[in-house]
């Protein structure tokens, strides 16, 4: 692995299909007038994917990275018996993205998150100095966090102070990690608001989020996973969002397998859920609106508060934007769905009930619009369906460990004064 070759692809803005090369770190066209994804076109058409020895690395023909990095762990899906045999489908394909050693899923930050860490930091130029800087709910953090940590990559994380409990870890973190979080009060779109007063300094550089297409064709592994081990393009797709960045990516890599030939010539249904009440997305959906509808700052922080699945949080998603959720929803007659707290807690102890493993919240939301969507007739049980769980086995992987968490090293107000962001910030990596 160490004479790893670069994987070779150019650059499509999805708004005008104007092909360029990656000068490095781009997030979009800069030819391109309006808002627009830009995509990864590889040069290798048909994947060959690696042995699982290569880790998440074994779908590197279609990421978009410069080396491979230490510790990674891919996708795996199985075909489930248990909660296919309670809903009565007859070819229900389980993806699953955490710590699940019985079957072969080994990550240790337990989440689907970990795909878009080992891939965006696999993008990094090597000798690149600056510090990558991560906005996160929660799991995105703590992903980030274990990928830099152990491959010595600077990294500055800014989230909500009331998630930071998400940021467990079995062992102390590389110093090169350091954390900062708008104070109590503040949530998601405040820890991006903070994120982006740091940016105005040139020692650092954004990550991205879900214009960076290393984020999301590291999340596009979970359909290469189950596509490559199926044998054929599933049917349906469930997935909690936040932002939407993985059903986009999931469509893209759809898209991507039809031109390999091998896996069949179809779309995927997306099927995408929120939590409620934090729905903004469902709210524009649901009136065919490509644009967000006003979301009160106030009413959102409440929100998210309510929310169990707090790493959906995301007030500012990609929705709108060409190549963005909606365009992906639209190009898949996809549908998005809500589950409530309630709801949620049901279908997680269902999964781990049948399934024999704990899920995350956002999976158990995922999982409760899979329910409900069989109950109302809604899904062909002879189809094959892909239930893309997100993050699980946190119980299994927790046993017996003593437990590490990441501190801040700065708190600010919600409205902070950027010079003082700026100045703070810099002088913890001194």
């Amino acid at each position: 692995m160490e004479n790893f070759t670069p994987t070779h692809y150019t650059l499509e803005c999805v708004a005008t299909g104007r092909q360029f090369e990656d000068e490095g770190w781009m997030l979009d066209d800069p030819c391109c007038k309006i808002p627009s994804m830009i995509r990864t076109r590889y040069a290798v058409r048909q994947i060959d994917v690696r042995p699982d020895s290569y880790g998440f690395y074994k779908f590197c023909d279609w990421l978009p990275v410069r080396r491979m990095l230490q510790g990674s762990s891919a996708p795996v899906t199985y075909k489930s018996k248990g909660l296919a045999d309670y809903l009565g489908l007859k070819n229900l394909y389980i993806t699953f993205n955490g710590y699940y050693p019985e079957i072969g899923a080994k990550m240790t930050t337990c989440s689907f998150k970990e795909t878009e860490a080992y891939s965006v930091c696999a993008r990094i130029r090597e000798g690149d100095n600056r510090i990558l800087v991560v906005a996160s709910a929660g799991n995105t953090a703590r992903a980030f966090a274990k990928v830099c940590s152990d491959n010595n990559i600077p990294l500055l994380l800014s989230v909500p102070e009331e998630n930071i409990s998400a940021l467990w870890f079995d062992r102390p973190l590389n110093p090169c990690v350091k954390l900062i979080c708008p104070e109590r009060g503040g949530d998601y779109f405040d820890a991006i608001f903070l994120s982006n007063l740091a940016l105005k300094s040139r020692k650092f550089y954004a990550e991205g989020g879900a214009k960076n297409v290393a984020r999301r064709d590291g999340m596009g592994t979970t359909v290469l996973s189950a596509a490559t081990t199926i044998g054929e393009i599933p049917d349906y797709y469930f997935q909690a969002v936040g932002s939407g960045t993985g059903a986009i990516a999931a469509w893209e890599a759809n898209m991507r397998l039809n031109e390999d030939g091998r896996f069949g010539n179809k779309t995927m249904k997306l099927v995408v859920s929120q939590n409620a009440p934090f729905v903004p997305m469902f709210d524009a959906w649901r009136v065919d609106s490509r644009e967000m509808l006003p979301y009160e700052a106030a009413k959102a922080r409440r929100d998210a508060e309510i929310i169990d699945a707090k790493v959906l949080s995301n007030r500012k998603p990609p929705y709108s934007l060409a190549g963005g959720l909606y365009d992906a929803l639209k190009a898949t007659g996809g549908d998005i769905m809500v589950a409530t707290n309630a709801q949620a807690r049901k279908a997680r102890a269902l999964f781990e009930e049948t399934e024999g493993i704990d899920i995350y919240s956002a999976a158990g939301i995922a999982t409760a619009s899979l329910v409900k969507s069989v109950a109302d007739g809604r899904i062909d049980p002879e189809k094959i369906v892909m239930l893309n769980i997100t993050g699980g086995g946190e119980h299994r992987c927790q046993q017996d460990k003593e437990l590490w968490y990441l501190e801040p090293s700065l708190v600010f107000p919600l409205t902070p004064d950027p010079e003082e962001v700026v100045a703070k910030t810099e002088a913890l990596f001194d």
